[in-house]
């Protein structure tokens, strides 16, 4: 049997698989299958080794740790490393106040954990969240996630009082006041804004479609918020830790949210989570109320101390910065041979092209998903997202050599031209 009929027969359809690869070593930006081929890493797993693959101060804080003791659950015997590290947090994520932090697991676990801490705060129970977002699997993540397939179908219902507005996407026709005026709508209609928990958003949706949240949308925000009572949160599950050119995308914007969510690149491959906030938000659950037994794993926690040392030692917010700038105005050379482009946008290498059909302007799926298998037949993975599945988006590890990212960017313009020249 293939391994692709031995996975069909071992293992639920409902985890789906982008690619037929099946990885057997990997290093920075470049994956090898167990065939031997090589193939340049646009993924980096979702944006979580945005350190790249196996980076040596990662693995060398790892197997330090490997070597001292792998689990006690920091609940029962605790250890300063997990300390330590939320003292970091404390003290970068944006905002100029007070900070505390829990670790979990995955991010969906911590988006669950900053719904659970808003309402403890607060005492009220509703959540608004907005289309096209993505906030996890598990059955409060695919209440908040403002997409339906493939995430909410045969599951039956969501939990309740939470609700969604439109995310201003100038492209698709929602401006920043149409979005508002609905927020405004909603709170007439459907829920008043006094039992209102809290307002959750990505700074730059993922899933979504790689779409910025505009700054006046965000100051906005932040002042009905305040006015109201709300709580507001950053989901940066995917936008963090040098992605967007800053450390975090909430750090483009001049307003700090209460509660920000953390995963994915945090631990560069190992899963960790985190929720940091506001100290007296954060304290607003009783002793027991938070935790999980593999919540701030101690390799994690390792990984994640060399994740931020790497960051700041080798200046990958500007190097984020750079090889945007370059991803990009490859793509803008491209628009006239590619009349599918509709747009090319976002913030430091969290970057993305979107496609309509040439002739009929409508966005157009198949277009982004024959770019993404040819190219995967030139050797470089892409992934595609976005509500209408027409969008590509960049995640390449951003300690990218120079050399690879080049090759990259000339095998994306031939898979670009060729799509455009078969339809």
């Amino acid at each position: 049997m293939t391994l692709t009929e031995r996975k069909n027969a071992a293992i639920s359809r409902g985890v789906g698989m982008t690619t037929q690869i099946y990885a057997d070593r990997a290093e920075n930006a470049e994956i090898w299958d167990k065939e031997g081929n090589r193939y340049i890493d646009f993924a980096s797993g979702i944006a979580v080794v945005n350190t790249g693959h196996r980076h040596p101060r990662v693995i060398a804080a790892v197997k330090e740790q490997l070597d001292r003791f792998t689990h006690t659950c920091h609940q029962v015997v605790p250890y300063e490393s997990y300390v330590h590290l939320a003292e970091r947090l404390n003290a970068i994520v944006p905002g100029d106040f007070a900070k505390k932090t829990i670790f979990v697991t995955t991010g969906a676990e911590a988006v669950e954990n900053a719904v659970k801490i808003a309402r403890a705060a607060t005492g009220r129970s509703a959540i608004i969240a907005f289309g096209g977002g993505f906030h996890g699997r598990t059955f409060m993540g695919m209440a908040l996630t403002g997409k339906v397939a493939p995430y909410k179908i045969g599951f039956g219902p969501m939990p309740g009082d939470v609700f969604h507005a439109p995310f201003p996407v100038p492209l698709h026709g929602v401006s920043v006041e149409q979005s508002l005026a609905t927020l405004k709508k909603l709170f007439a209609a459907d829920v008043d804004p006094q039992r209102v928990a809290a307002i959750i958003l990505e700074p730059v949706q993922g899933e979504g479609g790689f779409y910025p949240a505009p700054s006046a949308f965000m100051k906005a925000l932040r002042e009905i918020c305040d006015q109201q009572g709300i709580l507001l949160i950053a989901d940066e599950v995917q936008t963090g830790f040098a992605r967007t050119g800053k450390m975090f995308a909430m750090d483009h914007h001049e307003v700090a949210a209460d509660l920000v969510t953390m995963a994915k690149s945090l631990a560069g491959g190992f899963p960790l989570a985190a929720v940091t906030g506001r100290a007296e938000i954060m304290d607003a659950p009783g002793p027991g109320g938070l935790g999980g037994t593999y919540g701030g794993n101690p390799l994690g926690i390792a990984a994640a101390h060399a994740v931020l040392d790497v960051i700041a030692d080798e200046g990958l917010c500007d190097r984020a910065n750079q090889l945007g700038s370059r991803l990009k105005q490859r793509l803008e050379s491209l628009r006239d041979k590619v009349p599918e482009i509709a747009d090319i946008r976002g913030p430091g290498f969290m970057n993305a092209v979107e496609f309509n059909d040439a002739t009929t302007k409508l966005p157009s799926a198949d277009f982004a998903n024959k770019v993404r298998l040819i190219a995967l037949d030139k050797g470089l993975i892409l992934l595609t997202c976005g509500v209408h599945g027409n969008v590509i988006r960049f995640l390449s590890p951003i300690t990218i050599q120079d050399g690879v990212f080049s090759e990259a960017l000339d095998i994306l313009e031939a898979s670009l031209l060729q799509a455009s020249a078969s339809r």
